[in-house]
């Protein structure tokens, strides 16, 4: 038998997601009958403690007699409790500095930790993550943000909707103007952002047609990486090449900019590649994009206008291309920018319901059939103090020498 535990998200500001919803824990206990579940009490989650008693299961302040912890976010450094297994967005694996103390008290306090965002299959696609939803609130955001720089219309804010439905309902009220959109990426980010832009029924074009015409109606491009990036040796390029060798490549993104007005960010940037533009060129006459929804939301990285990132509580803001500055979004010359790096948090409903269903089918299983298709073992960063081989070149982050700490 392995007794998991619900943890009780601490970090700042809340976050009211979950693992598993109370209805997926019911079915989680009908697929692996020796699996225990405690539910550790919280009152800012989405679902409540009463509805995982009426669910059957203990809700309690006290969770330290289970094995594996299952939660969200990092977890305080205070509230680790040593020797166990746990699961939670450590973001450490790009050796961010600002987690290296909990990386530090992981591996001291003999923890197994185990990242969501590393939980992969053997080709090294991602099995779970809230990537869809960061795309659909992403996306309605933006056009939340233009109907306001616009003042045509005005949309609610997501967190104040109950769910998914609720958001797509109030996106049924509005008309969305004669927008040409360029989406990018080719993961769950991007395909949750294109719900939304075909829920709004706005028309899918080629990047031929995309970059030579003006539409009297909203259209959107979606572009891989070679739309957007080229040999620099003039050459024909590959995805799997520009992956492995970005440094081959120069950014052929300024086409987009010239013709779209309307920027959707859901690609994820690879360190090396080319950037998409720069402040120099969104000083260009010929710059067209006013609105940009940022869901990648790399800081002072490939989109020269994502400056910092914004919050659930104030999503937007203005970047003065001229002068390469912070305004007001409603400001006439500025550029809209709305780059909330926690975008789920705005539906915990259903993002905590669709995680939980990944969760379920993808690593549960591995606890109890030999981890036979490795997704343990691969996903695991530490293990009896020390980090594991996957995971080795986190070492001098750990010990600060790769800036001197």
């Amino acid at each position: 038998m392995i007794k998991f535990a619900l943890i009780k998200e601490r970090k700042t500001p809340p976050d009211r997601r979950v693992v598993f919803s109370p209805e997926k824990l019911k079915e989680a206990v009908e697929k692996f009958p020796e699996a225990r579940f405690q539910v550790e009490s919280s009152g800012i989650r989405i679902f409540t403690d009463e509805e995982y008693r009426q669910a059957g299961f203990e809700v309690s302040e006290d969770i330290s007699g289970c094995d594996v912890m299952l939660g969200v976010k990092e977890v305080p450094l205070p509230y680790l409790i040593p020797d166990k297994k746990y699961f939670f967005f450590s973001h450490t694996i790009k050796k961010q500095p600002y987690n290296r103390d909990l990386l530090r008290e992981i591996l001291k306090n003999n923890i197994e930790l185990y990242d969501h965002e590393v939980i992969i299959n053997e080709t090294g696609g991602r099995l779970i993550g809230f990537g869809r939803y960061a795309g659909l609130v992403g996306a309605y955001n933006g056009f939340r943000g233009i109907g306001l720089k616009n003042g045509i219309f005005e949309l609610p804010k997501a967190e104040s909707l109950p769910d998914l439905n609720a958001m797509l309902a109030e996106l049924d009220k509005v008309s969305i103007p004669p927008l040409k959109i360029v989406l990018t990426g080719s993961g769950k980010v991007a395909y949750g952002a294109r719900e939304i832009l075909d829920h709004l029924q706005v028309e899918n074009v080629g990047v031929e047609e995309f970059l030579e015409n003006d539409f009297e109606r909203p259209v959107y491009c979606h572009v891989d990486v070679l739309d957007y990036n080229k040999r620099k040796d003039g050459s024909k390029g590959s995805n799997s090449e520009f992956y492995k060798h970005p440094e081959l490549y120069e950014s052929d993104f300024r086409r987009f900019t010239r013709a779209a007005d309307f920027f959707i960010a859901g690609h994820f940037y690879g360190e090396g590649a080319p950037v998409f533009f720069t402040a120099e060129d969104a000083k260009s006459p010929d710059f067209r994009i006013k609105y940009i929804a940022d869901i990648s939301c790399d800081i002072a990285g490939p989109v020269a206008s994502t400056i910092r990132p914004s919050t659930i509580a104030e999503p937007f803001y203005g970047y003065e291309p001229q002068e390469k500055r912070e305004v007001d979004f409603r400001e006439k010359e500025s550029i809209l920018v709305m780059a909330v790096d926690n975008l789920p948090c705005e539906l915990p409903k259903d993002a905590s319901e669709g995680f939980g269903e990944m969760f379920l089918e993808n690593v549960l299983p591995a606890f109890f059939n030999g981890d036979r298709n490795g997704i343990l073992e691969r996903a695991r960063m530490t293990k009896n103090g020390k980090l594991t081989a996957r995971f080795e070149y986190l070492s001098d982050y750990v010990k600060g020498e790769e800036i001197g700490i």
